[in-house]
């Protein structure tokens, strides 16, 4: 019998790419989603990406919030596995910063709690960089030993979500019984490019959606590790089983590159079919105008001039990830979100 994993919130960009991984690997796949009457609609989204047959009797979906109790027990019920992928994504920044943090925060635990009492193997956990690189001067190549400080200012919520909700999670996993023998590992990507399996897409994809649109007059001189969403579900999936994964976190990222080069990317290819994709790096004078009008970008602000830059060698060398290129990832994007309408076409 195929031993059934669960994948929190399916509805989700990554946790579909995870979900799509698992049943071509032979597992059984539950998904969480806020309501269980959404699994037409995902059954539907995810059945031209799996090759290996339809989907009755091998995937379905539990209704469970990260802000409830309820439906957490259901939702482990029997699985052998757990990717906690969901988390609050806004496109918008939040007035409260409270209103990411605490469902990142109390819905990682829930889950946790939930998979503990159940006899989970091991739990993977979907972090960020976020929570290695903000808030703390950028002089090194940072590593899994690294960890963000949440209480700057210029840390943005959905950073410091990342940041609280990752730091409760080990908390937790240190302070349960002995007899206890759930595993636990986490996943820290960057920039989280690819191709969407639907019109759903992350804050990740606001970004090339934005270029592609030129709905922005030039890029910020800001810079991320970018990572293909293929390469960050492999790393979930490989976490899950590898015995050296066991209590370990692993950044998921290439070298750092500026938004002003994945503009360039973009508008190699797509500029000659009309999209007008801005390339030009804008001053900084001229972002923090912007900022008087746009709250998001002060956000932005802190990060202009300061680039990640991350040792990721433990996911190649521990998971055996090959990683996608920055053109392949971001022309997969691209590609995807014309083919599902998510951007405007060119006039």
């Amino acid at each position: 019998m195929p031993e059934m994993v669960l994948v929190t919130g399916g509805t989700g960009f990554i946790a579909q790419h995870c979900i799509v991984q698992l049943l071509e690997a032979g597992y059984h796949v539950r998904t969480s989603a806020r309501s269980a009457s959404r699994e037409s609609e995902l059954v539907e989204i995810l059945t031209p990406h799996v090759s290996s047959g339809p989907l009755e009797g091998r995937f379905s979906v539990v209704g469970a919030d990260l802000v409830d109790d309820a439906g957490w027990d259901e939702a482990v019920a029997g699985c052998s596995y757990v990717l906690h992928v969901a988390s609050p994504i806004f496109l918008k920044v939040p007035k409260d910063e409270n209103e990411m943090i605490i469902p990142a925060r109390d819905g990682a635990l829930r889950v946790l709690r939930a998979s503990d009492n159940a006899g989970v193997k091991r739990v993977v956990m979907t972090s960020s960089v976020a929570a290695v690189a903000y808030g703390v001067p950028r002089d090194h190549a940072f590593t899994e030993e690294d960890w963000s400080n949440p209480n700057r200012r210029d840390v943005d919520p959905y950073a410091k979500s990342k940041i609280v909700a990752e730091r409760a999670a080990w908390d937790f996993m240190s302070s349960r019984p002995s007899v206890s023998s759930m595993e636990f590992a986490t996943i820290l990507p960057g920039l989280v490019l690819g191709p969407l399996l639907s019109g759903h897409f992350s804050s990740s994809g606001e970004t090339v959606k934005r270029m592609l649109e030129h709905d922005i007059p030039g890029m910020p001189a800001i810079s991320f590790p970018p990572t293909d969403v293929r390469d960050v579900a492999f790393a979930h999936v490989a976490a899950m089983t590898a015995p050296a994964a066991a209590g370990e976190r692993f950044l998921c990222g290439n070298k750092s590159a500026p938004l002003v080069e994945i503009a360039r990317i973009l508008a190699e290819k797509y500029g000659p079919l009309g999209y007008n994709v801005p390339t030009r790096t804008l001053p900084k004078i001229g972002v923090r105008i912007a900022a008087l009008f746009d709250r998001d970008l002060r956000f932005v602000i802190p990060e202009i001039g300061r680039p990640i830059s991350i040792d990721s060698s433990k996911v190649r060398e521990v998971l055996g990830l090959v990683p996608r290129d920055l053109q392949e990832m971001s022309y997969a994007m691209a590609d995807s979100m014309i083919k599902y309408g998510v951007v405007k076409t060119p006039r």
